[in-house]
């Protein structure tokens, strides 16, 4: 395994820490600023919203700039962001580094999916992907816990210090493991129209619809499980870390997995995997009220949701092969709104009335969806290239 494989998922560590361990830490923060639970939650979806901003407009910004050296300036705004509210005498202040921490994600993750898939041979890019996205998953099983518990003990400020610690070991890592050659290796020099033109293919348009439904489906149920393992399968709140960290337990799992059956075949690998994710969530809303089938469940969704990860990028930037850094960054900014779509879609249901189950059903709802674009999109791409072969074979001189 390259070694710069594991600085980027250093850096997706970190990232990925800063983004979820703040829920854990959200009371003390709010009680530290005065403010209400509403205002201290948009530490959360502000960060949500500027991860967007970042992987579109960061993305585009950097496209004629060197990507190690880009991965490199974001690490250092990630570090910057998270010393902020490390410091952060007020709530604004605070709100201020966790954009700022933010504007690097996306962009990181869709910079550094490139730079993974080059620093390997053409039949591991989705494994190296799933490499780099294992920090993300490392941060879920490994750092929330225990970061929570730090900013529990020592004080919240405590958990962003380490993190920001976490950055400068990526940033260093980066520099030093990542070679230059393969983070550029494209033989056209970037440039922002170059990297436009990969929204002109309908493959690249579908793929990220795709990731907005798959994976939102997933997140959606996720965002409200707290209350189904609580008020439907009967577990004490104090419950729900040890059994969140089985779910990242799963998650873990399955990127490993998806990666690996990736690199074989994305378009038959999402098949798959997107109808086993719908029958996982409309079965847990099924068995719910089950303490241990609601176990099972929760594994099994955390190992099929993020299975997704690694061929959804790597479907965009197969079909962005010679423009792929933008949309890379557009998949990730997917990723974020298929989040928040699920998460408000689900808020929904749950306000109507439906119970702590209907956000499953809606999330198998979702991934429903996305199977059929997916199905769509694979059988539109088989047609094209039937035809394509066709004509080159009719251009063929008869002899």
């Amino acid at each position: 395994m390259p070694a710069g494989l594991i600085a980027l998922a250093l850096g997706g560590f970190g990232i990925g820490l800063t983004e979820f361990v703040i829920a854990g830490l959200l009371p003390e923060v709010a009680a530290d600023f005065h403010v209400d639970e509403a205002t201290a939650g948009w530490l959360i979806s502000g960060y949500a919203l500027a991860v967007v901003v970042g992987a579109l407009g960061l993305t585009a910004a950097s496209t004629r700039l060197p990507r190690k050296a880009t991965l490199l300036g974001l690490m250092v705004l990630f570090i910057a962001g998270n010393a902020l509210s490390a410091l952060a005498p007020d709530y604004g202040t605070m709100l201020a580094g966790r954009i700022i921490a933010a504007l690097c994600h996306g962009a990181f993750f869709g910079i550094g999916s490139v730079v993974a898939a080059g620093l390997v041979t053409p039949d591991k890019k989705a494994r190296a992907i799933a490499i780099m996205f294992t920090g993300l998953t490392a941060a879920n099983v490994l750092g929330v816990p225990f970061g929570t518990l730090l900013g529990q003990a020592l004080g919240w400020r405590s958990t962003f210090w380490a993190i920001t610690v976490i950055g400068v070991i990526a940033l260093v890592g980066v520099a030093v493991l990542v070679p230059k050659s393969a983070a550029d290796s494209d033989a056209e020099a970037p440039s922002l129209r170059r990297e436009l033109s990969a929204f002109r293919s309908g493959q690249v348009w579908l793929s990220l619809a795709a990731t907005v439904l798959g994976f939102g489906g997933m997140f959606g149920a996720f965002t409200y499980i707290a209350y189904t393992l609580t008020g439907v399968a009967g577990f004490p709140s104090g419950a729900v870390p040890w059994l969140l960290i089985l779910f990242g337990v799963g998650l873990f799992v399955g990127n490993a997995l998806g990666g690996r059956l990736a690199d074989r075949s994305v378009d038959g690998t999402l098949l798959v995997l997107l109808a086993v994710l719908a029958a996982v969530l409309g079965v847990f809303a099924l068995v719910a009220g089950n303490g241990i089938a609601a176990v099972i469940a929760l594994v099994l969704m955390g190992a099929a949701g993020f299975a997704t990860v690694p061929p959804l990028q790597l479907r965009v930037l197969s079909h962005a092969e010679h423009a792929p850094t933008l949309a890379s960054g557009a998949n990730i900014a997917a990723f974020n709104v298929g989040n928040a779509l699920g998460a408000w879609l689900g808020g929904l249901t749950i306000a109507a009335g439906l119970g702590y189950t209907s956000p499953l059903w809606v999330g198998a709802l979702m991934t429903v969806g996305a199977l059929i674009v997916i199905a769509v999109a694979a059988f539109v791409e088989r047609t094209s290239r039937a035809r394509s072969e066709k004509i080159r074979e009719d251009a063929l001189p008869v002899r």
